[in-house]
């Protein structure tokens, strides 16, 4: 709630002084991503036009530019620590993120650190360095940081999180475009595209577009039977599992 009050009032203050602004007109090539047995990965085409009051070109020189951000639902993660003890690799300490995003992508037309400040970034979290993971911990502020950037790092190895600065192309200052790759390995869920128009280090208009991922198909039976009635859906796999090895033990014996 804090992060869209703020991203709220600083979009309203160029209406406050009375000045008119750009409207951002997003789009989004998929709406609905249906995840089955061979889902690969899909590329998401993110595209729109700007539209300036009058219909006319700002007369200055400041270059425009557009950030696109594709996030995926927050989610709680426990991160732990591994530390070897007598040759044994254990656990140690650990860290919990209340908010973490499960997927995080931005592009932009540049990269992000030469569109906006570091307070900007912050504020719209632009950047998976500008993240606001919310920790659920009292360690010292070193620690947190330690954690947050070994999160980010699983993630990035993990192609859930990316940075692809100048993956954003303007034409005629007027039509953008942009590619996100959707892994394989990408979580269901409501997903959110956001753009943002930048001019001179400040947002002058926001948008948002809504996308699904879902399962669908055998996976989809499978995960919502585990969400329903997960002790019956451990049973009928623990079951499942014995009478495929005494199968396969007895296919085997015969051979």
């Amino acid at each position: 709630m804090r992060r869209g009050a703020a991203i709220a009032l600083a979009l309203a203050a160029p209406l406050v002084m009375g000045q008119a602004k750009p409207v951002l007109v997003p789009d989004v090539s998929q709406r609905s991503i249906q995840i089955a047995y061979s889902f690969t990965g899909a590329d998401l085409l993110l595209f729109g036009a700007i539209l300036y009051p009058g219909g006319r070109l700002p007369s200055d020189t400041k270059r425009t530019d557009i950030v696109v951000v594709v996030r995926g639902p927050t989610q709680s993660i426990l991160l732990r620590e591994k530390e070897k003890v007598a040759g044994i690799w254990v656990n140690a300490a650990s860290a919990r993120y209340r908010s973490a995003p499960s997927f995080y992508a931005i592009a932009s037309s540049r990269p992000i650190e030469q569109i906006v400040d570091e307070r900007t970034r912050a504020i719209y979290e632009l950047g998976v360095d500008s993240l606001q993971l919310s920790p659920v911990s009292t360690a010292p502020a070193d620690v947190q940081a330690r954690f947050g950037a070994g999160l980010v790092d699983l993630k990035t190895r993990a192609g859930l999180y990316v940075e692809a600065p100048r993956a954003v192309e303007i034409t005629d200052d007027v039509l953008y475009r942009a590619r996100v790759t959707i892994p394989a390995r990408v979580p269901v869920g409501r997903f959110t595209a956001e753009t943002f128009l930048i001019r001179d280090g400040r947002v002058l208009a926001a948008a948002v577009r809504d996308i699904d991922i879902r399962k669908s198909g055998f996976e989809r039976f499978v995960a919502r039977a585990a969400q329903r009635s997960g002790i019956v859906y451990g049973l009928v796999a623990v079951a499942l599992s014995v009478g495929l090895g005494w199968l396969a033990g007895t296919l085997a014996r015969r051979i």
